[in-house]
């Protein structure tokens, strides 16, 4: 079968076949053999590969970091798969590079190995024991991290830390192994490593330090005291949207010429700051682009504030119109009119200028960003944990002109929409298909709501004190309504075209 144009099948991704792949696919210059470990990383998903990894990649590309190559982990039963796949292909992956001006692809090889899963975590917990280990990194997305979304604090009665309190040594959670592999550390003179957080949290690091110390301290508090002496937990941005993997990317890889189970598709453009505060030391991911600063907040702030809440903007509307991407709904004169509006009026007065970017020119760039029709980015993978996205990315910003005594009706409509999606249909009757970790809750309250609206705030957990505010709690129930009414696309009309629905 003729997949790349050249009458030949495409070549299984090995380290065997990285010579002979097609001549315009970039492939690892460094001799991988040589490589030594210096990073596990935990959660080995899409974003991961096409970030962290990538910019490790590119400074191996430069005789660079050699002995900071990658051991990738999963704590659960269904990381299983991708440990095989990537096992089975030597832990390469393709990068495809989805530009309107043209598809460029790049073998990523920085990943070296995959721990095996498996209850009890020893096999990650013995992994990280090892001095050659000195930066431990995650990207477990918002919603892992054990943190209360309506208090910021730590939750110690989730089940799963109650375990990992009571078997310190054969933890459940990520963080449990990380404490457990650093109890050996310090028993055996090992030092200490970094916890790195690559997820989308405001302040990630100072979270994953809140998670790392809270459970530590219901078990050994002297452990605690140490890991919050020695270790480090740098603050982070992470930015390139990276959509999930199916057929049509497999298919897309192979018309490359390469057979590859789980190749990656990105966007072209990534940003990656973070504080430089590492306890045992650091790849000098610098010198390829990253950008290490202690003012790291302003940068995060810009890009959750505009980026990850403007993607919760579109997601809750687009699924309600049966729109299927990102892309699409920049394209939809109302929703794209809608996005504009909310960002620039009710998100970009509350986001502060970050060196060489504005509010206004961020806007921008996301919109062109969003607007790539090769970014096959749909509006359910976006939409999916809203419980954890509405609370960390749009919440924060509601709060924020409540006390500012600023326009709040649009973000209002966003809550009202994601209510209204929650209930589980979309304006033309069919059915959106569970999407949230607690989506039978929020489906239960979202269908209370069509009849009394402050069901749906009633959720103190996702609202806090923000759900007994007059303003919010009148305009969530006026959009609300309206959305029931009279449908999405006449509701953000009126949005777009004033500041409030006719409550009539």
């Amino acid at each position: 079968m003729d997949t790349h144009g050249r009458g030949q099948s495409p070549l299984k991704l090995a380290n065997a076949t990285l010579a002979n792949l097609p001549d315009p696919v970039q492939r690892p210059l460094y001799d991988r053999s040589a490589l030594s470990p210096g990073i596990v990383h935990v959660g080995l998903g899409n974003f991961h590969r096409a970030h962290q990894a990538w910019y490790l990649h590119r400074l191996m590309q430069q005789g660079h970091a050699l002995d900071w190559a990658i051991i990738g982990a999963g704590v659960r039963a269904y990381d299983d798969v991708m440990r095989e796949r990537l096992l089975a292909q030597d832990c390469l992956t393709t990068l495809i590079e989805l530009d309107p001006g043209g598809t460029s692809a790049e073998v990523v090889g920085s990943m070296i190995d995959y721990l095996p899963i498996e209850d009890g975590n020893g096999p990650l917990i013995a992994a990280m024991a090892k001095p050659r280990i000195r930066i431990v990194a995650l990207t477990i997305t918002e919603g892992g991290y054990f943190i209360d979304p309506g208090t910021g604090t730590f939750d110690s009665s989730h089940p799963d830390i109650r375990h990992d309190a009571d078997h310190p040594a054969a933890p459940r959670t990520a963080f449990g192994a990380i404490i457990a592999a650093l109890k050996l550390r310090r028993d055996n003179g090992h030092g200490p490593f970094t916890v790195q957080s690559c997820d989308n949290l405001q302040g990630n690091g100072t979270i994953t330090r809140r998670t790392v110390l809270g459970l530590a301290r219901l078990s050994d508090p002297g452990l605690a005291d140490w890991i919050d002496s020695h270790c480090s937990f740098p603050n982070s941005m992470v930015d390139c949207i990276v959509p999930a993997t199916g057929p049509k990317e497999i298919s897309l890889a192979r018309q490359l010429g390469i057979a590859d189970a789980a190749p990656v598709t990105h966007e072209n453009y990534r940003q990656w700051v973070m504080e430089d505060e590492f306890c045992a030391g650091r790849p000098d991911w610098d010198r390829v682009g990253a950008i290490f600063t202690a003012d790291v907040h302003d940068f995060e702030t810009m890009k959750i504030r505009i980026l990850n809440a403007g993607h919760q903007v579109l997601a809750n509307a687009g699924e309600l119109l049966s729109v299927e991407t990102i892309a699409d709904c920049m394209a939809h004169p109302v929703l794209s009119a809608f996005f504009t509006k909310v960002q620039r009026q009710e998100i970009a007065p509350y986001v502060r200028p970050v060196p060489g970017m504005d509010p206004a020119g961020y806007v921008e760039l996301i919109e062109r960003r969003f607007s790539n029709p090769e970014i096959h980015d749909t509006t359910r993978r976006v939409a999916f944990d809203g419980s954890s996205r509405h609370s960390g990315f749009v919440l924060p910003i509601l709060r924020d002109a409540l006390e500012a005594g600023g326009p709040i009706e649009g973000l209002s409509l966003v809550e009202a929409l994601w209510a209204r999606m929650c209930a589980g249909t979309r304006d033309d009757g069919s059915t959106i298909e569970p999407n949230d970790p607690q989506w039978e809750r929020l489906a239960k309250a979202a269908l209370e709501a069509r009849g009394n609206p402050q069901s749906w705030l009633a959720q103190r957990e996702i609202y806090g004190d923000t759900a007994s505010d007059p303003r919010f709690m009148q305009s969530f129930a006026d959009w609300l309504n309206s959305l029931w009414r009279n449908g999405t696309d006449a509701t953000l009309q009126a949005y777009i075209g004033s500041t409030a629905p006719n409550r009539d």
